[in-house]
């Protein structure tokens, strides 16, 4: 792992993953990228993580795409241009999949700005949290792109509504921390010193809570996100907390919960 990634080990099974290039406001390159997708990969097999919180170094979490290399894809024709592209998309769009597929929750502290790739970046967590001089913008379509790029189409509405996801996708306007917390895109605005807190905070909160049952509340509230309908989403949820039930969890919190109670006078 180069110098543009930083993995930080907290107590607890905690672990803060810093994208590093703070020159270019951690900009995504190729080789960032591919990075990304070698630690997510490492970090789904460690049984030890219980919550990843990603961030920024500096004055930006993400900036996305760095736009210095937007020329870089092989001069062998338009087919060998649009296999390159298709390749370099799919990668970046992969990541939002593999933040899913980890056990562990994700929270995104989001510091300064959340460009395009940024943005998909912060969606792609479980829990967003954002410094006072945080701003959100959907920058695709200001580079003559789509807005609809790397998983933001689905995730914004379901954070902000339909009509507030297009707008932001066809303007590509800056949203500040305020109005990110107003309109649901974050859980909360806190000032910029209380950012890492906050977001240690609550990953210690779900840290005390049994690894299993995390695990199924993430993939069961994903899962029922794109639910068809409640008969479904609660057919997902009996068999999970049966499947739960079966590791011993709920016992021993009843055990626990008894021992307490004849402890007391």
């Amino acid at each position: 792992m180069s110098d543009a990634l930083v993995l930080e080990r907290q107590e607890g099974g905690i672990a803060l993953l810093r994208l590093n290039r703070p020159a270019v406001l951690n900009a995504l390159t190729d080789a960032l990228v591919d990075e990304l997708h070698a630690l997510l990969g490492e970090l789904a097999a460690d049984t030890t993580l219980r919550v990843l919180i990603l961030t920024g170094t500096g004055r930006g979490f993400c900036a996305g795409f760095d736009l210095g290399e937007a020329a870089a894809a092989p001069d062998e024709g338009e087919l060998g241009r649009a296999i390159a592209w298709t390749a370099r998309q799919e990668r970046f769009a992969g990541l939002i999949l593999k933040l899913r597929a980890l056990r562990a929750p994700v929270i995104a502290a989001v510091n300064g700005l959340a460009n395009g790739g940024g943005l998909a970046l912060a969606l792609g967590a479980e829990i967003r949290y954002a410094a006072a001089s945080a701003r959100f913008n959907a920058a695709f379509v200001k580079v003559g792109m789509t807005g609809c790029d790397m998983g933001v189409s689905w995730l914004l509405p379901r954070c902000v509504g339909l009509s507030r996801s297009f707008e932001m996708l066809m303007t590509g306007r800056l949203v500040d921390a305020a109005e990110a917390e107003r309109i649901g895109l974050v859980t909360a605005t806190v000032p910029d010193e209380e950012l890492l807190p906050r977001a240690l905070a609550t990953a210690r909160e779900i840290a005390a809570n049994d690894a299993f049952g995390v695990w199924m509340t993430k993939r069961g509230g994903w899962a029922n996100a794109e639910a068809p309908s409640l008969q479904q989403a609660i057919e997902l949820e009996n068999r999970s907390q049966i499947l739960a039930q079966s590791t011993g969890g709920l016992q021993r919190a009843a055990e626990a919960l008894l021992a307490r109670r004849r402890s007391k006078p």
